[in-house]
């Protein structure tokens, strides 16, 4: 996590809000390709007519900022780690703003995604990109990371919100970072809220390898290596308070946790991540 990345998540917040009743006066086709990336890619139509249509353009946009911008310079983990986090995003909007015919990522997928060419082409200042996210990921197209990787949603919408407002809180951190303030003073509160809303997530008896626990250890790496980030810009920022540890249980997943929605215990996801012991399934795993 990075000022960055933050950055690009505020900016689009600016156009596309993410609370309900949220007025905004921008407006969301001036916001780079955004309106390129509404339809599904392959019709000559633009603009986003729905809120889902701002999801997709929203989402690709993201992966445009984050991802196809600075490929050449983004290690695997960290590529990793920000599809996870616009995923998030995407699965929080998608809740947010359902309308009935698309409620959930399986419903997002099957209208915006599977057929939509911004998914599986990768181009960097019209180049080809796809080898180089094949090399850093293992994945040949966004589609088949969002596919494969499914399951880390499969947690309640609660949840999602939560984890959701622990990641912006956490945001926070990284955008008011201020070189000229050495003591962070904005840093430390924020701090405390993101701790806070970790601590509200760190229930007991959290599955290893669970969606849930690779979501929470991700956050909890970030706030960790975001002391790293204040010695990295010359602030102090050894006031801030320490994370507990999560609280794990060793107990085996259940094919349920899992599943995502209608995804079967027999899929190849479900088979290759349901036995926590695993070999391959530790394969799978975002260590971080």
């Amino acid at each position: 996590m990075d000022y960055r990345l933050c950055g690009r998540f505020d900016k689009l917040r600016n156009y596309f809000p993410d609370e309900l009743n949220k007025p905004t006066k921008n407006d969301i086709h001036i916001l780079g390709n955004i309106k390129n990336y509404c339809s599904n890619g392959e019709s000559e139509e633009t603009g986003c007519k729905t809120d889902l249509d701002k999801i997709n353009g929203g989402c690709l946009w993201l992966f445009e900022q984050n991802i196809i911008n600075n490929i050449d310079s983004l290690s695997e983990d960290k590529f990793k780690i920000i599809i996870i986090y616009i995923m998030m995003w995407l699965n929080y909007m998608i809740n947010l703003k359902k309308d009935g015919e698309i409620n959930n990522l399986n419903d997002f997928y099957t209208k915006y995604i599977e057929t939509n060419m911004y998914y599986t082409n990768c181009k960097k200042d019209d180049k080809d990109c796809n080898s180089t996210l094949n090399d850093k990921t293992g994945y040949d197209s966004f589609k088949e990371f969002i596919e494969k990787n499914r399951y880390l949603l499969n947690i309640s919408f609660d949840d999602v919100s939560k984890f959701y407002a622990a990641f912006k809180s956490l945001c926070n951190l990284y955008t008011e970072l201020d070189s000229n303030d050495t003591k962070c003073k904005k840093c430390l509160e924020s701090a405390k809220e993101f701790v806070k809303k970790y601590d509200e997530l760190n229930v007991s008896d959290i599955a290893e390898y669970s969606p849930y626990y690779q979501i929470l250890s991700i956050l909890s790496k970030d706030y960790s290596n975001f002391k790293i980030y204040c010695k990295d810009n010359q602030v102090d920022c050894n006031d801030i308070p320490l994370l507990s540890p999560i609280n794990t249980t060793k107990k085996k997943l259940q094919s349920s946790e899992l599943n995502f929605e209608d995804t079967s215990s027999s899929s190849p996801i479900t088979n290759k991540l349901i036995p926590v012991n695993n070999k391959e399934l530790k394969k799978n795993i975002i260590y971080i």
